[in-house]
């Protein structure tokens, strides 16, 4: 018989260094309301003194020595939680005072769903121009995905904690902040769970990205292994970051960049550039168009060299991913960690 209580709620924080985005991140976590069941921060390594925020805002601390990375300390918290629900947050995020009540009533009207996961607003902390491109990005890339969502978040991700358990958590194999999260989703969507995205629920990102991180985060943190991922599971699915037009658009941003390299040999080959730059300018449109929404034509116009280089290097890394799988046929990552199912 199905429960008609109101199911409770455990928020999940892994904090390595959170600095001033942790507090922030607590700071809106105590105006939830209602409040959920327990905070359980993981200080996951940290050296600036996280863990004393955390005692400071009456988190339960979790406290590991030596880093092991965001899945581990996910794990560890799930473990430790009381709650019906997990709800997983990023020590860099700040959610909405109704983001707990949102969780508690999103699972009590749907009694089978297994998770959810929100998204980013459409107003960054960081006012920088490449934090609000890439935080942006991720917004507009989620507010226009299928709500029958394919994979999980970890950075806004909520997912009933028996279930949770019963996949063994997150896949510690990844060490570095990575997919670990796309992961998880993959195998509860392999098990027959749905998840669904919860275009309403909106956290918003303090991170201030720079060229380097970014390009790093997303090249080997991202890219490559989840082309690990869908060659394991054998599954390209026509959503997020992977829908038909973004490969398309790969397609076609090479094709600029060789019809560009090719001046060299012919001055011909920059008005083939430009013919084929049209249909990339033209699929993407809808995407400069809300970035010309929020700050202006400039602004929008700034945001292309960028998307294409995105573009670029996930090419990149899926053609060397794909490379290795097919040269060395390189075992997955399949190992995941077993959760007793004692710390009920």
């Amino acid at each position: 018989m199905i429960s008609t209580a109101d199911p409770t709620v455990s928020v999940i924080i892994p904090v390595h260094n959170g600095g001033a985005f942790f507090r922030t991140c607590l700071s809106k976590l105590a105006q939830a309301v209602p409040r959920p069941m327990e905070i359980i921060v993981v200080a996951d390594g940290e050296s600036d003194g996280s863990w004393r925020l955390a005692k400071e805002f009456g988190a339960k601390l979790i406290r590991i020595p030596e880093s092991g990375g965001p899945a581990r300390a996910r794990n560890l918290g799930a473990q430790a939680a009381k709650g019906d629900i997990l709800f997983f947050v990023d020590a860099d995020v700040a959610v909405c005072p109704e983001a707990v009540g949102y969780a508690i009533s999103v699972f009590k009207n749907n009694p089978y769903l297994a998770a959810f996961i929100g998204s980013y607003d459409d107003a960054p902390g960081d006012p920088d121009f490449l934090s609000q491109y890439r935080n942006l990005l991720h917004h507009y890339v989620h507010q226009t995905a299928n709500e029958e969502a394919s994979t999980f978040w970890g950075a806004c991700g909520v997912i009933r904690r028996e279930i949770f358990l019963q996949m063994g958590g997150f896949n510690e194999n990844y060490r570095e902040p990575s997919i670990e999260d796309i992961e998880l989703g993959y195998r509860l969507k392999q098990a027959g769970y749905n998840i669904r995205l919860c275009k309403t629920l909106q956290v918003k990102h303090l991170k201030r990205w720079k060229p380097m991180g970014m390009v790093k985060a997303d090249f080997f943190y991202r890219a490559l292994p989840w082309t690990e991922l869908i060659w394991r599971d054998r599954k390209l699915n026509n959503d997020l970051n992977l829908q038909v037009s973004n490969r398309i658009s790969v397609i076609l941003t090479y094709a600029v960049l060789l019809a560009v390299l090719g001046t060299c040999w012919s001055v011909s080959c920059l008005l083939l550039a430009g013919l084929l730059a049209i249909p990339l300018v033209a699929i993407n449109a809808p995407l400069y168009q809300f970035f010309y929404r929020k700050h202006g034509i400039v602004f929008a116009l700034k945001t292309i060299p960028w998307h294409w280089l995105f573009y670029f290097y996930s090419g990149l890394a899926f053609a060397i991913g794909t490379g290795r799988h097919l040269l060395y046929r390189k075992k997955p990552l399949t190992g995941t960690v077993s959760l007793p199912v004692s710390a009920q």
